[in-house]
């Protein structure tokens, strides 16, 4: 019987490197997939379609929302987010990992209904930090960024509800931490029970 992935949840204000992160792990775990969302935001210079995410229009959106397609939803910057269940379901069911890129509020949904789901926060070092990656990136206006710093630091403010936190001062040590975290997961005894119950019940008899 193949053994259920696990489902992890990353969450950050934008510009804290979530994605990045979430991309080298991905080159270190063969095991682990990313969920591609749904979104109703306009496709982005470099992007492409079902890669960085299903670019749907609001209409597609909605009528999924209403046969209660997705996992989790949420509304940001005007534009709609949404994790396939099925999607998410099926892949967990192959025994491979999953982990899901999203905010606070997708990551609360989801935790909800799955409790069993590992969530993880990043953070930047300091708000001198986020302000220069969001302008380095070089895709939005001062006005944009100006709204993305004030909702980051609402963002930032949910930090509490995660089971990690990392704050992603120096990359290659916030990757290392994000390793640990999905490695140290799987060991988990109730994992490790489940996994390993055959051997349990012979060295307990």
């Amino acid at each position: 019987m193949t053994q259920r992935g696990t489902l992890y949840t990353i969450s950050a204000p934008s510009g804290a490197g979530k994605t990045s992160l979430v991309a080298a792990l991905l080159e270190k775990r063969a095991n682990l997939r990313v969920s591609i969302s749904h979104t109703t935001r306009p496709m982005r210079p470099g992007e492409a379609d079902g890669v960085n995410y299903h670019f749907v229009k609001k209409e597609l959106f909605q009528e999924m929302l209403g046969r209660q397609a997705f996992l989790e939803h949420a509304e940001v910057f005007d534009n709609n987010y949404g994790t396939s269940r099925q999607w998410v379901d099926d892949t967990l069911a192959s025994g491979c990992d999953v982990i899901l890129e999203i905010d606070w509020q997708g990551a609360a949904q989801i935790h909800q209904q799955l409790p069993d789901t590992v969530s993880i926060f990043v953070l930047p070092p300091s708000k001198d930090t986020l302000l220069e990656r969001l302008t380095q990136r070089g895709q939005d206006g001062p006005e944009v960024i100006a709204q993305r710093i004030a909702e980051a630091e609402a963002e930032m403010s949910h930090f509490a509800a995660a089971d990690f936190l990392i704050i992603n001062d120096d990359f290659a040590t916030a990757l290392d931490e994000l390793a640990l975290i999905a490695s140290s997961a799987k060991l988990l005894r109730k994992r490790q029970q489940s996994r390993h119950q055959a051997l349990l019940k012979e060295l307990l008899l």
